[in-house]
C-alpha cells in the first residue's frame, strides 16, 4: 500500500498567482474592444459612404419587410445588416427616426 504524505512542500515561486492571469484577460479584452472600435470606425463605416442613400434604403426593408432582399443578391443587404449591430435601434424609436439617426452619423463620418 502507498502512503501519501502529510504535508506537501510547495515552493512559493510555482505557486499560482490568479493576479497575472486577471490583469492579461482584462488587458486583451481591452484590447479587443479598442480595435473593434477602430475597425468600425476606418473599415466598417466608409464602406457605406460610396451610396448612402442606397443602404439606408436596404437598412429600412431589412427592418420592415420579412424577406429584405426577394429575388435581388442578398450580398449588400448582409452588408448592409452590419449597421444594426454598429448603430443598433433603441428601444422606443421609431423606424424613421432611427434612419435618420443612422444617415447623419453616416454623413458625419464621411
Amino acid at each position: 500500500m502507498h502512503k501519501i504524505p502529510a504535508e506537501i512542500d510547495v515552493p512559493i515561486e510555482n505557486a499560482f498567482k490568479p493576479l497575472w492571469l486577471v490583469l492579461t484577460i482584462l488587458f486583451l479584452l481591452l484590447m479587443i474592444g479598442t480595435w473593434s472600435k477602430w475597425y468600425a470606425q476606418e473599415v466598417s463605416i466608409p464602406r457605406y459612404c460610396e451610396n448612402p442613400e442606397l443602404s439606408l434604403q436596404h437598412l429600412e426593408k431589412i427592418i420592415t419587410d420579412k424577406q429584405p432582399a426577394g429575388e435581388e443578391p442578398r450580398k449588400p443587404y448582409i452588408i448592409t445588416a452590419k449597421l444594426l449591430f454598429l448603430l443598433p435601434q433603441q428601444t422606443d424609436e421609431t423606424v424613421p427616426a432611427y434612419i435618420e439617426r443612422v444617415r447623419i452619423y453616416i454623413k458625419e463620418h464621411c
